[in-house]
């Protein structure tokens, strides 16, 4: 019985000896020095600051538009605040072209750095159409007689164009429709004295968002002046 008594006497000491030395440490996986031994969170935690991203962190905007960055905001973890750097890397915005770019955060403080980016997508869209063009082309003085200085406006949608003043001299409307970049003219006719203008056209416009190439298929069934054809025309903005 006494050899029972000490057995038991042991156990309970070995076990209370293991609950209390619990390893403690840093229990929070988000801490730089998070300890994933620890039993027992004992207040050694440190932190990197927080960046907050003012505004959307995806943003788009049209190509050859201003761009200013509203910036992010850092604060430790009792709140109090840590200045934000933006670093300029190689992907920083650059709205002269179209493409993927960031704006790079970085805070520092005691316990090191934290890292936030913002995406600024830079595309194509409906105001870089609407703007004032003039036209060079192979498309003849006769059969396709395309303006010099047309009109581009807004469609009926969001993705048409109204072209006015599509020819010299017998002016003429016209219809587009815009995809980002690109641009399809479906089949349509012009009523021009003496007879009829039938064309179709398709063209993509430049990534810096200033050149217009469109390939045009036309019939021109004005006695002596007219034909059919394929020809390119280019639109430079202006």
């Amino acid at each position: 019985m006494k050899k029972t008594l000490i057995l038991l006497s042991v156990a309970t000491i070995g076990a209370m000896t293991f609950t209390g030395c619990k390893k403690k440490g840093c229990t929070d996986s988000t801490a730089t020095n998070f300890n994933s031994k620890a039993k027992k969170d004992d207040a050694s935690c440190l932190y990197i600051p927080t960046i907050s991203i003012i505004g959307t962190s995806d943003t788009t905007i049209n190509v050859g538009s201003s761009y200013t960055d509203p910036g992010a905001t850092a604060s430790n973890k009792d709140g109090s605040s840590v200045d934000v750097v933006v670093e300029q890397l190689a992907d920083s915005v650059n709205t002269v072209t179209t493409g993927v770019y960031y704006v790079n955060y970085k805070a520092t403080n005691e316990n090191g750095s934290a890292t936030a980016k913002r995406k600024v997508n830079v595309i194509i869209g409906k105001d870089n159409w609407l703007v004032n063009w003039s036209v060079t082309s192979n498309c003849g003085t006769t059969s396709f007689p395309l303006a010099g200085s047309p009109s581009v406006t807004s469609g009926s949608n969001a993705n048409e164009l109204v072209i006015d003043n599509m020819f010299t001299l017998v002016g003429g409307t016209a219809y587009a429709e815009i995809n980002g970049a690109n641009i399809t003219m479906p089949e349509q006719t012009i009523t021009v004295t003496g007879g009829e203008v039938t064309f179709t056209g398709n063209g993509t416009m430049t990534a810096t968002g200033n050149i217009i190439n469109i390939n045009y298929s036309y019939l021109n069934t004005i006695p002596l002046l007219g034909g059919s054809g394929n020809c390119v025309a280019t639109y430079t903005k202006q």
